[in-house]
């Protein structure tokens, strides 16, 4: 069965999940059409994008000689918001990091089109803004992360009667590090991820449970359970993506090894499935015994920071995206320690100001100035 061409802008094209996206894009040459490129400073690899996929537009924070060279062919710059409501865009993918991708995503929607979500910060920062205005103007929120791309096939076919999300988690790559020892872990230790290969943030993320706190973040705004039945459970083998239980007791699991392409495909695809030749099957006899366990909040504190402040609502939430992006950089530069990402976050908010029913420019501000608080607190 042939898929209907799709066409599409992609924010973050040069990092991982945009690379990978591209590599979904290689398998569907027929289905997949790219119309733009965005990417923040990796000029050289989004020459070679436009060399091999001949986008008709790009975007970029390269020098004037670097853009002057990108602009061949037929590709022209565009800024993110022109790029993302062009009439010939159907879908447009967030993959970037942090919070460049909150606009043009807003401005996509309020064009009609579809937006394949893998940039978390959106949702976190803005879920009742961003789940409101697609609702309003009947867009469809694809998201293309792992855990909430389970959820979603899990829940396709379904009514409402939804008793619990339960979200799964690797632990990152300190799992089994004695707590005693965590405040001496290096960026480079916090970078070995044991089951999937991501880019730095995330993989920081992951190792402090931030990126797991977003994700119940996400599942509250883009599926409307509520906070207190959404769990996390540690799933070390990283196979079970996440789980819906249902009023009766019955559980639904999405399981597939740990590619990011298939949840990309199932999004960009959706609502057909195609068969991909370079997407590995699961074979349950190798892959053995899948395993759970309760997380200790002592060894992920940042998790429990975020649900207590995301759940404060208005600005609170943007203002811990930006504050995390900040404490994340400071760790990465060796400036604080692994143990110390939870009190630079905290630090961070304990100045800030929340906006309670807040615009675009209300959540931007939040997220900036938490951002520059944290960095502040070592010069940086």
């Amino acid at each position: 069965m042939s898929a209907k061409l799709r066409t599409l802008a992609l924010l973050g094209s040069t990092g991982s999940v945009g690379t990978q996206t591209l590599d979904v894009v290689r398998s569907f040459p027929d289905a997949l059409d790219v119309v733009g490129l965005a990417c923040n400073r990796n000029v050289e690899l989004l020459k070679k994008q436009i060399d091999e996929f001949s986008p008709r537009f790009f975007s970029c924070n390269g020098s004037p000689s670097e853009m002057a060279s990108l602009s061949h062919n037929g590709c022209q710059e565009s800024d993110l918001d022109s790029m993302v409501s062009h009439a010939d865009v159907d879908i447009v993918v967030t993959a970037t990091i942090g919070d460049v991708a909150l606009a043009p995503t807003l401005a996509a929607i309020d064009c009609g089109k579809s937006i394949a979500l893998a940039n978390k910060e959106t949702v976190v920062m803005a879920g009742e803004l961003v789940s409101g205005r697609a609702k309003a103007n009947g867009v469809s929120l694809l998201p293309m992360d792992s855990e909430p791309n389970a959820i979603w096939q899990c829940l396709r076919g379904e009514d409402t009667a939804v008793s619990k999300l339960i979200i799964t988690a690797s632990g990152g790559a300190f799992r089994n590090t004695p707590i005693d020892r965590l405040a001496s872990v290096t960026p480079e230790q916090a970078l070995q991820h044991p089951t999937w290969k991501m880019g730095q943030k995330i993989t920081v993320d992951s190792a402090t449970m931030m990126n797991k706190a977003f994700e119940v973040i996400e599942a509250r705004w883009l599926f409307g359970v509520d906070w207190d039945d959404i769990d996390v459970v540690v799933h070390p083998q990283s196979v079970i993506h996440s789980m819906v239980e249902f009023v009766d007791g019955s559980v639904k699991a999405q399981l597939s090894p740990p590619d990011m392409r298939l949840p990309i495909q199932y999004a960009m695809l959706y609502p057909e499935r195609h068969v991909n030749p370079n997407i590995k099957r699961l074979d349950p006899v190798a892959t053995g015994s899948l395993t759970f366990e309760r997380w200790e909040s002592e060894r992920y504190p940042c998790f429990d920071l975020a649900i207590e402040v995301a759940r404060r609502g208005g600005t609170w939430p943007s203002a811990l995206s930006g504050a995390n992006d900040a404490a994340v950089e400071l760790f990465l530069a060796g400036k604080i320690g692994f143990m110390e990402i939870g009190d630079a976050i905290r630090d961070g908010l304990s100045g800030h100001v929340n906006v309670t029913d807040p615009d675009l420019d209300d959540i931007i501000t939040a997220c900036r100035d938490a951002n520059g608080r944290v960095a502040a607190l070592v010069g940086a």
